[in-house]
């Protein structure tokens, strides 16, 4: 049984042993059982309040081996708008609500909600239903990881 228990710096020497894809939701669990595509159990055993980010490597406490953590597609809107002032002003909505927003200087990206898809239509953006690997921001308060 794997239980890893820490997080490593990727680094191109560094042997994966296995790939792991977690939502975003997911990669907010620091201590969780996930189970690989053939039933093999994991463990996760990292410091409370660990987010994983897509590209991290964890290392199994025994044997040293390694995983992968990748950014798994999950249904997103990804929302879209005709100016920055327009897409400044959802955030600020969005932000308003405490919900897990991607941000970018194009488009805004959260999970599917449709009292939010309807508000952000209300606004007059552009709502887009997708499946793409989800990245939201930390937070003022979270972890920040250089990588």
């Amino acid at each position: 049984m794997l239980t890893f228990t820490q997080r490593n710096v990727p680094n191109l020497d560094t042997k994966v042993i296995l790939t792991l894809a977690l939502t975003a939701e997911e990669r907010t669990r620091s201590r969780h059982r996930f189970e690989m595509s053939d039933g093999k159990p994991i463990f996760l055993r990292l410091p409370r309040g660990t987010v994983l980010h897509d590209g991290d490597i964890l290392q199994d406490e025994t044997n040293g081996e390694t995983i992968k953590i990748t950014a798994k597609p999950e249904p997103v809107l990804t929302v879209t708008a005709s100016t920055k002032q327009d897409l400044l002003r959802a955030a600020y909505h969005l932000g308003n609500r405490h919900v897990p927003v991607e941000i970018t200087a194009t488009y805004l990206r959260i999970s599917p909600d449709s009292v939010l898809h309807q508000m952000l239509e209300q606004l007059g953006l552009e709502v887009k239903e997708e499946i793409l690997a989800f990245q939201p921001e930390l937070g003022a308060y979270g972890q920040h990881q250089a990588h």
